[in-house]
C-alpha cells in the first residue's frame, strides 16, 4: 500500500477540512479560556479527578523545560487536525514513529456519558502516525500552550512529550509536542475489542457531539490534508454500517 501524502498543509486544505468538519465548533478558544472542558467534566463525570490549576501549570512548566532546541511544533492526530483552536504560523504534514492513533481514551463527558461512555483518540504505543504539525510563534508560545493545556491536560489521561517529526522523504525536520496516552489512567480503553469500539463510537453522544461525529470529522480532516488512514477509514465504514442497522431496527 502506498504511503500517505506528506504535502504541506495549505490554506485551501485547512478551509476544506473546516468545511468537511462543519465550520462551527463548540470547542472554541473562548470556551477553553473560560475553563469549559473542566466545567463540563466536573458536571457530567463528577467522580473523575481533574488536575488542579497548580498541577496543570507544573505540567506545562516541566514540558517546556524538556523542550529540545529548535522551533516549537504541536502534533495534531485527532480533533487538533480539524479544530486546532491554537494560533500557528506554519502547518505541515508530519509523521512520528513509536506511536499510533487509536480510540483508546474512554470519555464520560463531551462525546459520551457515564451511562454510555464514548471514545476519543490517543497516541498509543507502537507503530507510527501521520498527522499535522503546527509551528507556534515563539512570542505567543506560552499563551497558546496554556490554552492547549486547558483542552488536553484537564485530567491525567495524556502524557505530553516531545517526539521527532519526519517529512514525506523521511527527513527529520524538528520536534513536535504530542499528547501520548497515559496507559495507567482509569480512562485508558486500549483493551476494548474491535466490536466494542465500533459499538461505542456508533452510539455514544455527549455535550460536544457524538463519538461518531468525532470519528467522521477526523477522517475528513485528514483526507483534506492529503492523509488517508486505512484503519480509521475502515472503522468509519463499520460505524456507519452499525448506525444504519440500528436506525433500520428503530433503535437509533
Amino acid at each position: 500500500m502506498p504511503p500517505p501524502s506528506h504535502s504541506p498543509v495549505t490554506n485551501a486544505n485547512a478551509q476544506e477540512a473546516g468545511a468537511c468538519a462543519g465550520d462551527v465548533h463548540v470547542l472554541s478558544r473562548v470556551f477553553l479560556q473560560q475553563g469549559g472542558i473542566a466545567a463540563l467534566i466536573a458536571r457530567e463525570a463528577p467522580t473523575q479527578r481533574l488536575l488542579t490549576d497548580a498541577e496543570r501549570a507544573q505540567s506545562l512548566h516541566d514540558t517546556l523545560a524538556a523542550r529540545p532546541d529548535g522551533d516549537a511544533w504541536v502534533f495534531g492526530y485527532g480533533s487538533l487536525v480539524w479544530n486546532p483552536t491554537i494560533h500557528s504560523v506554519e502547518r505541515r504534514v508530519a509523521r512520528v514513529t513509536g506511536w499510533h492513533r487509536a480510540f483508546c481514551l474512554s470519555v464520560q463527558a463531551g462525546r459520551g456519558t457515564s451511562a454510555n461512555p464514548g471514545l476519543v483518540l490517543g497516541l498509543d504505543c507502537g507503530g507510527e502516525c501521520t498527522g499535522v504539525a503546527y509551528r507556534l510563534d515563539e512570542a505567543l508560545l506560552h499563551a497558546e500552550l496554556e490554552l492547549l493545556w486547558r483542552r488536553e491536560m484537564v485530567s491525567g489521561s495524556y502524557v505530553p512529550c516531545w517526539l521527532d517529526a519526519f517529512d514525506g522523504d523521511g527527513n527529520r525536520f524538528g520536534s513536535v509536542l504530542a499528547f501520548t496516552m497515559n496507559t495507567g489512567c482509569e480512562q485508558y480503553a486500549g483493551h476494548l475489542s474491535g466490536q466494542d469500539v465500533i459499538q461505542r463510537l456508533a452510539t455514544a453522544t455527549g455535550a460536544l457531539g457524538s463519538a461518531a461525529d468525532y470519528l467522521f470529522r477526523t477522517c475528513a480532516g485528514l483526507r483534506a490534508c492529503g492523509i488517508v488512514d486505512p484503519e480509521l477509514e475502515r472503522l468509519s465504514a463499520d460505524v456507519s454500517a452499525l448506525q444504519a442497522q440500528l436506525q433500520a431496527a428503530g433503535v437509533a
